[in-house]
């Protein structure tokens, strides 16, 4: 069943929501050799769709998500439960507190069926640097999911859960779902409040949403936005702007990212641009001169970032400890056991970046790079077009194992996401092609001003039709 007709049918007693999450957890069980989960809440599920079938045989109201099973990413909080980052450090930690957006769920009855696997501490762009194993991409499982939301989108494309919560910094919800034939939404910087969220880089990072269809996750994006006590940086949604139709838009297709693009990939994204004219929609030729120096921005920014953010693990109040003798011998040893070789890459990179004597030279130039990304995106969607239309992702979903060895080949898996993570606006990724069992998916990215997810959603559900009328 899809999320609207689970829903119904919960919320009419048509269907128990107690037998709704026991076909979850069988798939669950069925697909685990696709390592999607690092926790499955068996008990805690039941027990609340049992909850939500008593207030339902009551007669009480429900929420609008009744009986709706989610899964998170397991650098989300949930009290009581495992939070783990994918990191060894963390193996044994729980959160005493909910994030916002599991509050928010809940309040509308959905029920969490478990913690999603991920790359450490979300930093990996295929799904490969987990302490618990490599994710597996359900449509070829010689390939990888796309990072750092896999153990997310492999729940969704898996059909074990209709919708799924992952995060974003430059790209790990956009492209794992482009790699598995999904919806994915990067929701503007401060639409979604991230407490609750595992920081990594808290200038970038942004709760998101994947699922199969448009409407089931402009569904869940209105349920978790808007603005928390507990988040500073966390906005009042404003109130809709006029929702165009998509032919009545200009929409703009930057230079830079279709001259990058794969030559394989090319082709097929030209076709449904295509499709598109012929549909009657208006396109324009756009240029963003900084998306040249997107990828290095990024990894100054959150290497930098996360540095000082993962410095709170240390072996002293809550990560895995290795005794040693003396405070800094623990501190070092704790650190060493506990992180994974990518972790410990990035931070290394990111002290670096932030020492003495190098600070401006890197980290401020970042930061000037960063407005200068923001302006661009501003000026061009003041000027020259509404939205912008390009790739997810340079290549297809490689094969297990294939970028491990080379970083800065998985750093360039970011070269077409991260830039809207730097200016902090929202991106929607769209698949443009019918699953089938002969080619792998292929997706589109839309992106707009802040705070501008109504119009991303109309104009992707015009593109969901598109492709819908093909098959």
């Amino acid at each position: 069943m899809e999320s609207f007709e689970i829903v119904k049918k919960v919320s009419s007693g048509e269907v128990s929501a107690v037998s709704v999450v026991s076909s979850v957890l069988q798939k669950i069980e069925q697909q685990k050799d696709l390592n999607a989960f690092i926790t499955v809440f068996e008990q805690r599920a039941l027990q609340k769709a049992k909850e939500l079938d008593a207030k339902i045989a009551a007669g009480k109201s429900v929420g609008s998500l009744a009986g709706l099973p989610i899964s998170v990413k397991d650098n989300i909080a949930i009290a009581g439960q495992r939070m783990t980052c994918g990191s060894a450090s963390l193996q044994d930690y729980r959160s005493p507190f909910d994030a916002t957006v599991v509050e928010r769920l809940e309040a509308e009855d959905a029920i969490i069926v478990g913690k999603t696997n991920l790359d450490e501490f979300a930093m990996g762009a295929t799904g490969e640097y987990s302490h618990f194993g490599a994710s597996k991409n359900p449509l070829d499982t010689s390939r990888v999911p796309g990072g750092s939301s896999s153990g997310a989108a492999v729940s969704v494309a898996g059909g074990m859960v209709p919708v799924a919560l992952g995060s974003e910094t430059g790209g790990s919800v956009r492209l794992p779902a482009s790699y598995c034939g999904l919806v994915g939404l990067k929701p503007t910087y401060g639409s979604v409040s991230r407490y609750g969220l595992a920081a990594f880089s808290s200038s970038l990072d942004q709760i998101g949403v994947l699922s199969k269809t448009v409407a089931e996750n402009k569904a869940i994006f209105d349920c978790i936005k808007g603005k928390s006590a507990h988040d500073m940086t966390s906005r009042v949604y404003p109130q809709n702007a006029e929702i165009k139709s998509g032919k009545d838009l200009v929409i703009g297709l930057p230079d830079e990212f279709f001259r990058a693009l794969d030559k394989d990939l090319s082709p097929r994204i030209l076709a449904f641009i295509q499709k598109m004219k012929d549909a009657g929609f208006r396109f324009k030729s756009v240029s963003l001169p900084s998306s040249e120096f997107a990828v290095p921005t990024y990894y100054v920014l959150t290497t930098a970032e996360l540095s000082s953010n993962l410095s709170r693990i240390d072996g002293v109040r809550y990560s895995a400890r290795k005794e040693a003798d003396g405070v800094m011998q623990m501190i070092g040893a704790s650190r060493s056991a506990g992180f994974g070789k990518e972790v410990k890459r990035r931070i290394m990179l990111g002290t670096f970046v932030l020492s003495a004597g190098y600070f401006d030279a890197y980290y401020g130039k970042a930061l000037q790079a960063k407005a200068n990304f923001e302006a661009e995106f501003t000026h061009l969607f003041e000027n020259e077009c509404d939205l912008i239309l390009a790739p997810v992702a340079n290549s297809l979903p490689p094969k297990l194992g294939e970028r491990c060895l080379d970083p800065v080949q998985m750093y360039n898996t970011d070269v077409f996401t991260c830039g809207a993570n730097i200016a902090g606006i929202p991106a929607l990724s769209v698949p443009i092609e019918k699953r089938s069992q002969q080619a792998l998916p292929l997706s589109v990215q839309i992106m707009g001003n802040k705070f501008c997810e109504e119009q991303l959603f109309a104009l992707a559900q015009e593109l969901e039709s598109i492709v819908n009328k093909d098959s």
